[in-house]
């Protein structure tokens, strides 16, 4: 190739290297709780696999053994070759969607189970739910609001920007991260002509680790009819609640939420995500999101893992529990602080420039522990940092290995 781009893409890849911005795709092999990598073996403390499952071969072998039982006739097929429009809304799909449901209902007290209005949509992945759902719902002939967390997700960022400016009545702010004055002021600007606040914000915030006020964002909701809340579990399913619902199972805010988004790349160790809001909000989103209607669904051998992982997920409070009790320690050994309270298994250790985030990933990785150096634009400047991810594998012994090196 010759030519304008080729030239321009040297001299924009020249300019990363500068910044300590480039990014090459790791050489790894994974080999259970560690990786593999320029022939070093290193603990793995970078992946979302929160529960330790992605490289449980245990369960692996019973799954297999399960399929083998399995008459050929009805083995799941190893691709859909369609859309869920069209012909790939396999079997596995709705009976995967009936229970998922189950499990949100499990979740739920009595009483809101029998009156619960909610239903659940299979997606192909977080990001596919988080670029689709907003633009379909702005779709609707209602003048909105939407509020967004500063530091959501990308996917979520991309969700509002593909909304466009043909959608004249969709208008978008910030609120300052977890700050619920900021946004309180923010809502009470909102003029009577705005119909529809939506409030945007992830769980537990990938980067930092940290978890948003979802009982705080509850009770502003009831203080105003307009107000939706649009929550993305993604790292918190599987890690937190009785039945590993997520963050909104352990504040008891499951119902109070219009739009829960889970995925299943994480502490599910497969693939896909899911969005659990009302019926009606799911029947639109069939017919409404773009991301849905024209992408090939996932194949049928990966939702029947889910499944299997799915029928577990609400006996492994153990491996969650192991969990939380990891991730404290090393917490509470960066911050100095044991007064410090568990968030989440994802620990920022931040450093500042690119430059010392990226030497303290290579210190480390020289010590045995498979880490990797997170900057600008996935963070803000200035806050490089080593992102630390527990897992349910890890020991004690493990974690205080880590912590000598910090």
């Amino acid at each position: 190739m010759t030519g304008p781009t080729r030239l321009s893409v040297a001299q924009q890849l020249d300019t990363l290297k500068s910044k300590e911005q480039y990014r090459q795709l790791p050489p790894v092999t994974h080999q259970d709780q560690w990786i593999i990598c320029n022939e070093r073996r290193l603990l793995n403390i970078s992946s979302n696999d929160y529960l330790g499952l992605g490289n449980e071969t245990q369960l692996q072998s019973q799954f297999l053994s399960y399929l083998q039982q399995m008459p050929d006739s009805v083995l799941p097929k190893m691709g859909s070759t369609s859309s869920r429009l069209l012909t790939g809304n396999h079997s596995q799909l709705p009976l995967l969607e009936a229970e998922l449901l189950d499990w949100y209902r499990l979740a739920l007290p009595e009483k809101q189970s029998s009156m619960s209005n909610k239903a659940v949509l299979v997606v192909n992945s977080g990001y596919h739910a988080n670029i689709g759902i907003l633009p379909a719902l702005a779709k609707l002939p209602v003048n909105t609001l939407i509020l967004t967390d500063t530091l959501i997700h990308a996917s979520l960022i991309d969700g509002v920007r593909l909304i466009g400016s043909k959608h004249t009545h969709c208008t978008y702010q910030r609120y300052r991260h977890n700050d619920m004055e900021h946004l309180t002021a923010l809502i009470e600007q909102a003029t009577d002509e705005v119909e529809r606040i939506i409030v945007v914000t992830e769980s537990i915030f990938s980067m930092d680790g940290d978890r948003a006020d979802l009982q705080g964002l509850v009770k502003l909701k009831a203080s105003d009819p307009r107000i939706e809340l649009y929550v993305d579990e993604a790292h918190a399913v599987g890690v937190l609640g009785h039945n590993g619902l997520g963050l909104a199972e352990e504040t008891q805010t499951l119902e109070d939420i219009d739009y829960i988004v889970g995925t299943f790349g994480k502490a599910f160790a497969s693939m896909g995500a899911y969005v659990i809001c009302d019926a009606s909000i799911r029947e639109w989103l069939i017919n409404q999101m773009r991301s849905f209607i024209f992408s090939t669904a996932l194949p049928p051998i990966t939702h029947c893992w889910t499944r299997f992982v799915l029928a577990k997920m609400p006996s492994l409070s153990n491996l969650r529990n192991h969990l939380a009790e990891v991730s404290l320690r090393v917490s509470q050994a960066i911050h100095t602080d044991s007064e410090v309270s568990y968030q989440s298994p994802i620990i920022p250790y931040i450093l500042g420039d690119n430059a010392s985030a990226v030497q303290k990933a290579q210190a480390l990785q020289q010590a045995g522990f498979y880490t990797l150096p997170i900057r600008p634009p996935t963070v803000p400047v200035g806050t490089a940092r080593i992102r630390l991810v527990m897992n349910a594998k890890l020991s004690v012994e493990d974690c205080d290995r880590l912590i000598e090196q910090l």
